[in-house]
């Protein structure tokens, strides 16, 4: 099966690195973009100023009746958002949360004022440990931005 590179949008931007792990890991550009609107965990990501999302392959319920997996799709990424009409596109943090109506919700609305750039993808064997859980705040910060 041939590769298909992904194409750079006004809502999608594709680091070099991201791509090779994708051709690496054999993910397409649409199962990317699946795993970041449609995540079962998030936290922050191991570099500054990004997010991991992670999406299961597949799940089956064991005897106890919880949710387990052999495999998980993470993401990592930035978001990049528009200033002004001529400005530079700039990384939001934590000093900037606003409102917002960010409640139980487990996908990222789209929005026309930013960008998401995304920074690599992989495939994890099993189910990782949680370690870095995004604070409430941010997750509405994100909430804004998208």
């Amino acid at each position: 099966m041939q590769f298909k590179r992904p194409e750079n949008t006004d809502k999608y931007y594709w680091t070099r690195h991201s791509i090779g792990k994708m051709m690496q890991y054999g993910l397409s550009a649409q199962r990317v973009i699946r795993v970041i609107r449609s995540y079962t965990r998030i936290e922050e990501g191991i570099a500054e100023n990004t997010i991991a999302v992670m999406q299961p392959t597949s799940t089956r319920r064991d005897k106890d009746g919880e949710l387990k997996w052999n495999q998980e799709i993470w993401v990592m990424y930035q978001l990049r958002r528009k200033v002004g009409a001529n400005s530079k596109k700039q990384i939001p943090n934590s000093k900037q949360i606003s409102k917002s109506k960010f409640k139980n919700r487990k996908t990222i609305p789209n929005s026309a004022n930013g960008k998401i750039r995304i920074i690599s993808a992989w495939k994890f064997p099993g189910m990782s440990p949680k370690s870095n859980p995004i604070p409430r705040e941010i997750l509405e910060e994100i909430e804004d931005v998208l």
